[in-house]
């Protein structure tokens, strides 16, 4: 049985998963303060990038915000389907505020091993 994807049951076992796996991220990624809004007809979900963890909420210095609807956010984020991403920004449902170059350079990001293990158990508690 999965969890909710954003639920605040989710966002618990993301960070539970996350210490689990010693999560190592890229230098690139250490500084990197990122906003994220999801919308849904349930409501929108607020959360960030914060050095490469992901947290609940936004941050008041981020300097650049995504907002994306949930289903493509799902695809996106758990699935790891860059396509639909590339989709959703060049037919406008995906938002980005402030500072593109941060999403540009996230792009060339080579993700550590335990970034990769992170992202699977991802995919397999996430419904």
């Amino acid at each position: 049985m999965g969890v909710k994807y954003l639920s605040d049951e989710w966002f618990v076992k993301v960070k539970e998963l996350a210490e689990e796996v010693n999560l190592e991220v890229p230098a690139a990624l250490a500084t990197m303060k990122l906003n994220m809004t999801v919308t849904s007809d349930q409501g929108d979900c607020k959360f960030c990038m914060n050095g490469g963890k992901i947290e609940k909420g936004h941050m008041d210095d981020a300097s650049t915000k995504i907002t994306v609807p949930y289903d493509l956010a799902k695809k996106m984020f758990v699935d790891e389907d860059k396509q639909a991403g590339m989709q959703a920004f060049m037919s406008g449902k995906l938002k980005i505020e402030g500072d593109m170059s941060k999403m540009m350079a996230m792009q060339g990001i080579q993700p550590t091993d335990s970034q990769k293990l992170l992202q699977q158990k991802i995919k397999e508690i996430t419904e």
